[in-house]
């Protein structure tokens, strides 16, 4: 007679599995990325001597430090997906084709990068690229990027160049604003799913905004970001599953297009230190304005002086080493007080990684 096979086993067993691949796809990630650091660095010191003199080595403490936090965060990123916060399928979510296609540019725009550094341009775009009706703080070569955030070759090469700069776990850090986001929209449980409404802030090239549609099986999703090149990527990203594709609208986040307390969730991933201090309260202002009572509202940015301390040779390092000119203030901002004064109540905030998140809802 033949005996049945347990299913409890084979369940773990593909359990196992499937954690295992996910994490040999993590690692591999990672040590891609040192690598690529590691000669885009070695390069650029070489083009650059005085480059050198502007960072302070990590000590292997701190490294390791590093270490435990990416291990931890790739775990709880793990342990999401089996509490089915979102699909497993969606942690072994990869850009592929644009690594195939865009990869080779980022080595292309490095002798770019280099000029700019050695000639201190931080401002400075193609001549065909329109900045008119931008705000003045956000006409910046932000992380030295060629034409800032306003050509089609940046927006190509963006998360290319995130995901390199946090060793892989880029959509792993977006990813944690999920579990509060759905938490918090279980306010409006009375509600039809179809119903629910939720805006990503500066939604980029719309990775944070897959990332919801994978977690949101119904509902309507917005996003809005001042680059056009940028909503152009996202709409390529997002169109892949075209029965959810978001509604995209280009808009300055200091004036949001939307009547108040239209949205039931709103999301920010990422912008907030590259605001100068008055643009974070009228941007966390218009977020308050739209957001429904009840409503959560979640901001996901860097990691701060006040909580992480220990790091502030790293956080120096960043903004030494990148364009960004908004950065120290940011790490000394107090955005809890921000988010109190224009009414939000600050539910919670949580570290993963170098990343902070607000968790925070507007009074019923």
């Amino acid at each position: 007679m033949q005996s049945t096979p347990n299913p409890d086993l084979l369940s773990f067993f593909s359990e196992a599995l499937t954690k295992l691949a996910y994490q040999g796809f993590q690692q591999s990630k990672s040590v891609f990325s040192l690598a690529h650091k590691t000669i885009s660095d070695r390069l650029t010191d070489t083009v650059i001597p005085s480059r050198q003199n502007l960072t302070t080595p990590l000590s292997p403490e701190l490294l390791l430090e590093l270490q435990k936090r990416r291990n931890k965060l790739c775990e709880i990123d793990w342990q999401d997906a089996q509490k089915g916060v979102y699909p497993v399928d969606i942690l072994f979510d990869t850009f592929l084709p644009d690594f195939l296609r865009y990869y080779p540019e980022m080595w292309l725009d490095l002798p770019k990068i280099w000029t700019r550094l050695q000639q201190k341009q931080y401002q400075t775009f193609a001549e065909d690229i329109e900045k008119e009706g931008y705000p003045r703080y956000y006409l910046q070569n932000f992380h030295y990027q060629t034409d800032g955030y306003l050509s089609d070759s940046s927006a190509n090469l963006y998360d290319l160049q995130v995901d390199i700069l946090f060793n892989g776990v880029a959509d792993s850090m977006r990813r944690r604003i999920l579990a509060p986001l759905k938490e918090g929209l279980k306010t409006f449980s009375s509600l039809p799913p179809d119903q629910i409404k939720v805006l990503d802030v500066a939604c980029g090239t719309g990775r944070t905004l897959k990332g919801i549609c994978a977690t949101l099986s119904k509902g309507s999703l917005f996003g809005v970001d001042l680059s056009p090149a940028y909503l152009r990527k996202a709409n390529q990203l997002l169109s892949e599953n075209p029965k959810k594709l978001p509604q995209l609208t280009q808009a300055n986040a200091e004036d949001l297009p939307y009547p108040d307390n239209f949205f039931h969730g709103l999301t920010c991933v990422f912008l907030f230190h590259e605001l100068p201090e008055f643009a974070r309260q009228e941007v966390i202002n218009e977020c308050f304005r739209v957001t429904k009572p009840g409503g959560t509202f979640i901001i996901c940015d860097s990691m701060q002086l006040s909580d992480s301390p220990e790091f502030e040779v790293m956080m120096n390092n960043f903004s030494a080493m990148f364009h960004e000119p908004y950065y120290q203030d940011y790490i000394r901002d107090n955005i809890g007080k921000k988010l109190e004064k224009t009414g939000f109540e600050l539910i919670e905030t949580q570290l993963h990684f170098v990343s902070k998140y607000w968790i925070a809802r507007k009074p019923m």
